[in-house]
């Protein structure tokens, strides 16, 4: 009864002073533990060895590190980590939002990957949960909450606390990665590792590739009702802006910019995905206006002949920012640092932020 009393005592005072203002250089860092990788990173994605079969990780004793490479602030890398070692580099589906507070970029960060799954998505290797394990790592049920196939996708978010905390330890802070430089020979031989499960050893790396023109070209993919299905089986609920540029001169779609660009027509000539109906039909265009988000683009680039998707998410600090206008002639090639990925066999690329790109001349 004494400690209830007490507790309901100190629950009605107002003790403590709010924190406020906390700026990422005014927040404590830890000196971090100290571990030592008995696995590389290479060796690790060597174990998915069949593409469709997830792997579910079941050494207790392997421990795998490396440093930091990515960072959430500028809002183009989602809820995930990427750490590398001298062989490579993996993505870490952490489920957490500002992530850059507690792993900054060339922090040392080690993984006990036993009960965690690596899996594909796309043609890129990631470290994560299965969607049908259950917090203690058992199995559940095959589909969610909303009847989706836990199949869909071979790894989800680690977002419970417990999980990441018995399986991702901070380390010591590193002198951040300096970004390995790729040439278009590069780029090639990274592809031609494909079909999945092999995998080129600079995917998921912290790279820069010098010498991009621009392709005046982008891909985005908009779905007129993201309340309803819009997976490749629900063409009817997808637009697919390609094959130009469609007036998309920014890095990302906000909501904002996607309202604008509505607005003005930019994308009526575009159609559903089942060609049924132009974007310009009153009902079509009403249900994209009453439903409009922040979409990522992919602008693409040439780096000599070999294509390069710069995807950025309409959500990023700078999608609004416009391409340069000398960028957009075509004649004024760019330098970009961040990660390097493959989407589906083809190569592409995430900005850590806007100042990853570099007008060359």
């Amino acid at each position: 009864m004494i400690f209830a009393a007490a507790a309901v005592l100190l629950s009605s005072c107002e003790e403590w002073d709010p924190v406020v203002n906390v700026k990422y250089d005014d927040v404590y860092v830890d000196e971090g533990v100290t571990m030592t990788p008995n696995t590389t990173i290479a060796e690790l994605k060597a174990l998915y060895t069949t593409a469709g079969q997830p792997v579910k990780l079941e050494d207790d004793d392997m421990v795998i590190g490396g440093q930091v490479i990515s960072e959430d602030r500028s809002g183009n890398i989602y809820k995930s980590l990427y750490i590398q070692d001298e062989t490579g580099a993996i993505e870490i589906k952490l489920g957490k939002n500002g992530i850059y507070n507690d792993y900054q970029p060339g922090r040392w960060v080690y993984v006990k990957p036993s009960g965690l799954t690596l899996g594909d998505y796309e043609g890129m290797l990631q470290l994560g949960w299965r969607r049908n394990q259950n917090a203690l790592g058992e199995d559940a049920a095959d589909t969610d909450a909303d009847g989706d196939n836990s199949d869909k996708y071979e790894t989800s978010y680690i977002e419970v606390d417990y999980i990441i905390n018995t399986h991702i330890f901070k380390g010591k802070m590193g002198t951040p990665v300096e970004p390995k430089v790729l040439t278009e020979d590069d780029l090639k031989a990274n592809l031609a590792t494909r079909p999945m499960p092999q995998q080129g050893p600079d995917f998921g790396r912290l790279v820069r590739l010098d010498g991009l023109l621009y392709g005046k070209e982008v891909f985005c993919l908009v779905y007129p009702d993201p309340n309803m299905p819009h997976d490749k089986d629900h063409s009817e609920n997808r637009v697919f802006l390609s094959d130009k540029d469609w007036n998309i001169k920014t890095w990302g779609l906000t909501k904002e910019r996607m309202i604008a660009h509505l607005e003005a027509g930019d994308f009526d000539a575009a159609t559903l995905g089942d060609n049924s109906k132009p974007v310009s039909d009153p009902e079509v265009k009403a249900k994209l206006l009453k439903n409009a988000g922040a979409y990522a683009v992919s602008q693409y680039f040439k780096m000599g002949q070999t294509t390069v998707q710069i995807r950025t998410s309409g959500y990023a600090r700078f999608a609004d920012k416009e391409l340069d206008p000398k960028i957009l002639t075509g004649q004024y090639p760019i330098s970009v640092t961040g990660i390097l990925t493959n989407y589906q066999g083809s190569i592409q690329f995430t900005l850590i932020d806007e100042d990853s790109i570099v007008l060359l001349q």
